[in-house]
Order: structure tokens, then C-alpha cells, then sequence
């Protein structure tokens, strides 16, 4: 199991945009469980709607975590995606 922690800096937070974008990223692991966990609620990066009722706003922390044969690609993609996207 791979993770990091991620403090937001999009000005709206993870919205509609950025969250579909997200869940097509994290679509390409299919073989590895991606999930984000903002204070006590964790959801897979695969479910859109689950993500956005994070409430996920400027400056919040998230920590995302990948498990599975991918793992170390996954994380990678996934943390550079949260530094050109969120």
C-alpha cells in the first residue's frame, strides 16, 4: 500500500471538472484500488458522486492511497495529477 497526503489549492475545491477528471484517472488501475480520505470518510476514486460529497474545499488535506499490482504507478499518477490539477 502507497499514499500521500495533499493539501488542495483549486480555489473551488474538487468540483465536477476535476473530480471527473480524477475518476477517469484513477479508472486506469484497474487492478488497483485508489481511495481518498478527507478527515473520517474514505471513497474510492472510481465514484464521482462519492468524491464530490466529500465537500473537499481550498486548503483541505486529503490523503490518497493506492493498493493493489499497480500500486507504485498509480500513486505516482495520482499524485502528479493532484499537483496539475487540484
Amino acid at each position: 500500500m502507497k499514499s500521500f497526503t495533499y493539501v488542495i489549492q483549486d480555489p473551488l475545491g474538487i468540483h465536477a471538472r476535476p473530480a471527473g477528471l480524477l475518476v477517469k484517472a484513477a479508472k486506469e488501475f484497474a487492478d488497483t484500488e485508489i481511495t481518498l480520505t478527507k478527515g473520517d470518510k474514505t471513497v474510492k476514486g472510481t465514484q464521482l458522486m462519492k468524491l464530490m460529497g466529500l465537500g473537499v474545499k481550498t486548503g483541505d488535506s486529503v490523503t490518497v492511497t493506492a493498493e493493489g499490482a499497480s500500486e507504485d504507478a498509480a500513486i505516482a499518477a495520482m499524485e502528479q495529477f493532484f499537483k496539475s490539477n487540484l
